[in-house]
């Protein structure tokens, strides 16, 4: 009789502790682990007096349990992180193409504007988004063009320039108002609300 009410009483001390846990745990990917841990903990209480009759130790069974859970837990995590990551390399190899795609469109419709009013063209195009934002157009804060003399093709006659000769500059550039052509590319790309910076090649201005 003894033994029927100690049995009795470890069932409901359990599921009082259970449910306590399960009330402090907040709702997460490890709260189902929790209830799937006492779910089988509480089973092999009740069952206790069959292992009981087969003399098996259910202190072994429910230690053997709980490392079995615990292996797939850890699998499982490993495993978030691995979809984690790799999602992360196709959102990056996604924003790289957005970008490539982003700077095409901007150097075609610039392309011809700037040979007519400076006779330079773009080299290359930076973007600058926000800090931890997403690649989009709202969260694009600043372009930055760098630019150099265009080529002419065959049978071009050159146009006459003022040029301004640096002696002290390792190549002599013509004069250029950085702050006109700025001015040009945010009416051509329709970017009045973002910032355009332009360099020469190598990043001088």
């Amino acid at each position: 009789m003894n033994i029927l009410i100690d049995w009795v009483t470890q069932i409901i001390i359990f599921i009082i502790i259970a449910s306590i846990i399960d009330l402090l745990i907040p709702a997460n990917d490890l709260k189902k682990y929790v209830r799937l841990v006492t779910g089988l903990v509480l089973i092999l209480i009740i069952l206790q007096p069959v292992f009981h009759l087969f003399d098996t130790d259910i202190d072994t069974v429910i230690s053997s349990s709980m490392n079995e859970i615990e292996q797939q837990y850890n699998s499982t995590d490993s495993l978030e992180n691995q979809i984690e990551f790799q999602k992360n390399e196709i959102q990056a190899s996604q924003d790289a193409y957005i970008l490539e795609q982003m700077a095409v469109q901007l150097e075609n419709v610039a392309e011809d504007p700037l040979k007519e009013e400076y006779n330079m063209m773009i080299e290359d195009i930076e973007f600058h988004f926000a800090e931890k934002s997403e690649v989009t157009f709202e969260d694009l804060t600043e372009v930055i063009v760098f630019i150099k003399e265009a080529e002419q093709g065959e049978g071009a006659v050159d146009t006459v320039e003022d040029v301004v000769i640096d002696s002290n500059s390792e190549k002599s550039r013509p004069k250029v108002d950085f702050s006109e052509m700025e001015m040009l590319l945010m009416e051509l790309w329709e970017i009045t609300d973002k910032k355009v910076t332009v360099y020469w090649e190598g990043g001088t201005s």
